[in-house]
């Protein structure tokens, strides 16, 4: 791990986004609830804050931070579900790998949930495509909240 033990705790935080491409009708079933294993953006939701909470287990050389924020928003449009994570803490490093962390973990489970929806009639998934996981913006700033 990078030493950071000379470095000052500052307001870190950090916005990823996503994207996953379903059928039409798989959207449709989410937007309405009508997916067999239940409300799928509230166990998304859950499933990107427990990510972000582990992601020094998961991504090796990542440092333990005290994540103080998670907030987690779905955009459902056509074919596709949009998910961005924000991150925020008081910390000597930056959050970008948890709100990604957060956003792939929320993407995977909107995957599996729909899974029986998005398979052909040979049990592959076409069309099912997660994309576009990027960091949309990192901020840091002093822990009494002047911008730096």
């Amino acid at each position: 791990m990078v030493d950071i033990s000379a470095k000052e705790p500052l307001i870190r935080e950090a916005s990823a986004t996503g994207v996953i491409r379903l059928k039409g009708t798989t959207v449709d079933r989410i937007k309405g609830n009508k997916i067999e294993k239940g409300d799928v953006l509230a166990v998304a939701r859950v499933a990107a804050i427990q990510a972000v909470k582990s992601t020094p287990n998961i991504i090796p050389l990542c440092h333990q931070i005290p994540i103080e924020h998670v907030g987690v928003e779905f955009d459902l449009r056509g074919e596709e579900v949009k998910v961005t994570v924000k991150v925020k803490a008081s910390a000597k490093t930056g959050v970008e790998m948890e709100a990604l962390a957060g956003v792939s973990a929320a993407l995977l489970t909107v995957w599996d949930m729909t899974k029986k929806y998005e398979k052909d009639e040979n049990g592959q998934y076409p069309t099912t495509l997660i994309k576009e996981i990027r960091v949309v913006e990192k901020r840091k700033g002093a822990c009494g909240g002047r911008p730096q």
